[in-house]
């Protein structure tokens, strides 16, 4: 019997992790709806977790590093946006343009944002104001873009039906979801707002290229070489902590990233020890969690509209990572 799995040592962690996200997603979002404050507060932790996870196994499914065939990476990756909410774009889609992110070493993103909020000037005041409140609107706005573009473009008018479908269900979940327990519906919203959070915190300060707004598949500017070394370099590893075992699974281990681009079909429970192997323990690429807290604060506002994403300071100097602006609407979830 050919293998489920494309790693031999596969079937024990992503069993367990598939598991914890599609078991773990309906039991939080029944323990919003319960009346201990404890089962709710959990339920928004798990909620968030099983969001988070749910992401992530898409990025694992889009580098066929979890099941042997295609057909099964598919299907699976197509489930879990069904999850997370980002079934509006179809799983190839998020596919094609991740593996460009790869193959070109660019961000290479379906909607220029920054062009569109300095055209509607009334719209970059309330985006400003929301980031300003810690409330993430640039990927809101992307999430619209990827609904209303096959609407806008003819070239994408094939996927209109997919997504008046995919509103309809996920509108009519909502609904459900309000009419058995309002309570249940604001925790949920609660909760994916810190999902958003945790996707953007782990997209914004993973890289330093430059970013391409291009829709179809045109290639990028050939403007500079864009070899191995450049990717390492412009590559950095946001983790908890290398020995924060538990912590770094809050993202999948996607913080292990110097590692995933050395080698992307690693999957995600092998990546802390692969970093260990190719890279020094005072590797200049990490940068922890705590170092870039005060940055993500910082430059809330200012990412927005950024001409680059800043820079990162060589280990051991002070606050190395307060000019790192990083990156905002980059999220593999939006494109198309």
């Amino acid at each position: 019997m050919p293998a489920l799995f494309r790693h031999a040592d596969g079937a024990l962690p992503n069993t367990l992790a598939l598991a914890v996200t599609v078991l773990g997603w309906p039991a939080g979002i029944w323990m919003l709806g319960q009346s201990a404050w404890w089962l709710n507060a959990a339920g928004v932790l798990l909620v968030v977790l099983t969001l988070t996870w749910s992401a992530y196994f898409i990025h694992e499914f889009a580098h066929q590093a979890i099941f042997r065939t295609p057909q099964a990476n598919q299907r699976w990756g197509v489930a879990m946006s069904w999850i997370n909410g980002s079934a509006y774009a179809s799983f190839d889609d998020l596919r094609r343009k991740h593996m460009r992110h790869h193959v070109e070493r660019a961000d290479v993103i379906t909607f220029d944002h920054q062009a569109f909020l300095r055209a509607h000037p009334l719209v970059q005041r309330g985006v400003l104001a929301l980031e300003w409140l810690h409330i993430p609107a640039v990927e809101f706005v992307m999430r619209g873009f990827v609904i209303a573009l096959p609407f806008m473009d003819e070239r994408k008018k094939a996927a209109r039906g997919r997504i008046l479908g995919v509103a309809v269900v996920r509108l009519s979940a909502w609904a459900l979801l309000g009419w058995w327990s309002l309570k249940a519906l604001a925790l949920y919203a609660l909760a994916y707002l810190l999902f958003v959070h945790l996707l953007r915190f782990a997209d914004c300060f993973q890289h330093t290229y430059d970013a391409y707004p291009i829709l179809d598949d045109k290639p990028i500017p050939q403007d500079k070489v864009r070899d191995r070394a450049y990717e390492q370099a412009n590559t950095y590893s946001d983790v908890v902590g290398l020995d924060a075992k538990w912590l770094n699974l809050v993202w999948l281990n996607f913080g292990f990233h110097n590692a995933h681009h050395e080698r992307p079909v690693a999957p995600w429970y092998q990546l802390p020890a692969l970093h260990r192997q190719l890279y020094a323990d005072k590797s200049p690429q990490v940068v922890t969690v705590g170092e870039l807290l005060r940055a993500y604060h910082r430059h809330r506002v200012t990412r927005v509209l950024a001409k680059d994403y800043g820079q990162v300071l060589p280990p051991g100097t002070p606050h190395r990572a307060d000019g790192f602006i990083g990156a905002v609407g980059v999220s593999f979830l939006t494109a198309v």
